[in-house]
């Protein structure tokens, strides 16, 4: 069964199937990348638990940035937060976001109990 949790017109904010809780897109406003990408990650903490998941049950992460410059200040934040052991599979790209102001974009598929 296909558990959608608060869906909307566009996207669904979870949605669950088989044991696999797939999270909207997250973005977040901050001056730095840095900035956006602590926002960000705290937003999938909260989703995740949510979901019934944690950091440790992460499966994939997609990352857009919207300038590939943007890579290193990202793994400065990404590598403290992801628990060792349990670094999911992960891409990255650049692609034009949204708005002119988000320099990155998450996207989340992680395992729940």
């Amino acid at each position: 069964m296909i558990e959608r949790i608060e869906p909307g017109q566009r996207s669904s904010k979870i949605v669950k199937y088989n044991g696999v809780a797939y999270l909207t897109g997250q973005v977040a406003e901050g001056d730095t990348i840095q900035d956006q990408v602590r926002a960000c990650l705290a937003k999938i903490d909260a989703l995740l638990v949510e979901a019934g998941s944690s950091r440790e049950h992460i499966l994939r992460v997609t990352i857009w940035l919207a300038d590939m410059k943007d890579f290193a200040g990202l793994n400065e934040v990404w590598n403290a937060w992801v628990p060792a052991g349990h670094a999911p599979t992960r891409a990255c790209g650049e692609a034009k976001l949204a708005r002119p102001e988000l320099k990155v974009e998450f996207i989340v598929e992680a395992a729940y109990l």
